[in-house]
């Protein structure tokens, strides 16, 4: 395991899921978003969170089991 790794490692799945909707590389979205919410001082945490809490609950509404982070 690299620090790399450390870094990158996935929290909810939303970079990962944006990425994928829109055919851009996951690294390069988690980047842009740690920029995007360093200028606007933060706010984008709160449609993170809103996307990681709906992804969760699509998954839950198509029967796959949801996934628990905590």
């Amino acid at each position: 395991m690299n620090l790399r790794d450390i870094f990158e490692k996935p929290a909810f799945g939303v970079c990962s899921t944006v990425a994928d909707q829109f055919g851009l590389a996951v690294d390069r979205v988690r980047i842009y978003f740690v920029y995007l919410s360093l200028l606007t001082f933060g706010s984008p945490v709160v449609i993170y969170l809103f996307v990681a809490f709906w992804i969760n609950w699509k998954k839950y509404i198509q029967g796959r089991r949801p996934l628990h982070y905590l």
